[in-house]
């Protein structure tokens, strides 16, 4: 099969594609706009929870969609378009991970870092219908949450990133992160261990665990994965 015809069949199940086709083959400045428009959102979410910095997940999405723009003529789909596009950002968050490593860096700031959005201290803002002792209670679980995330490996991080906030099945991870699928597997396990570890006490704050029809608890309940 040609690579013409494959790239037809990709194309006609994936709109992305075909945006992405109309970049390279007629240098269309609209379908490549309209990508910038659907993905620009996900993206700096992304290398927010990679990264750990705002501002610096903005400059690394938009070194991502320089590159693909400087790259478009030599664009190929093989896969779906958000695959390729999250493999170019998954190999500049972890250069810029490894460069920050080589030199010293200020702590993170609490209300610009975590898995709970781009901005957790606006997601975690307070209600009129909440008590005070409930938002400090949220607000000490985003700062347990941030660590926990950040004690995480480079590629335990990426794997759990993809996987709850791209909503990444194993075999779209394992094509971002040059993986195999059992080696996914493997990662969110482990993963999934440490975050437990380490939110044990914060998540029932409020109160015992709920407690199952077999008479365990939800804490219980959660060794497997």
């Amino acid at each position: 099969m040609s690579i013409g015809h494959t790239s037809s069949l990709m194309a006609l199940r994936d709109p992305d594609i075909r945006l992405m086709l109309r970049v390279r083959d007629a240098d269309d400045t609209g379908a490549f706009s309209e990508l910038v428009e659907r993905f620009q959102h996900r993206l700096v979410a992304v290398m927010h929870h990679l990264v750990g910095s705002a501002d610096e997940a903005e400059d690394l999405a938009q070194e991502v969609f320089l590159r693909v723009y400087r790259t478009r003529k030599k664009y190929t789909p093989k896969a779906k378009f958000s695959t390729w596009l999250f493999t170019i950002a998954n190999n500049l968050a972890l250069n810029a991970l490894r460069d920050r490593q080589r030199r010293p860096v200020l702590p993170l700031e609490v209300r610009d870092s975590g898995p709970l959005g781009p901005r957790p201290a606006e997601a975690l803002a307070p209600t009129r219908d909440d008590p005070p002792a409930h938002n400090l209670q949220q607000q000490e679980l985003a700062d347990v949450i941030r660590r926990a995330l950040d004690d995480l490996n480079e590629r335990q991080r990426v794997a759990i990133v993809l996987n709850k906030f791209e909503d990444m099945n194993y075999a779209d991870i394992a094509e971002v992160m040059g993986l195999t699928t059992k080696a996914v597997k493997s990662l969110l396990s482990r993963a999934r261990c440490k975050l437990r570890e380490a939110l044990q006490g914060y998540i029932y704050m409020d109160g015992a665990p709920p407690p199952l029809d077999d008479g365990r608890t939800v804490g219980d309940a959660s060794g497997g994965d």
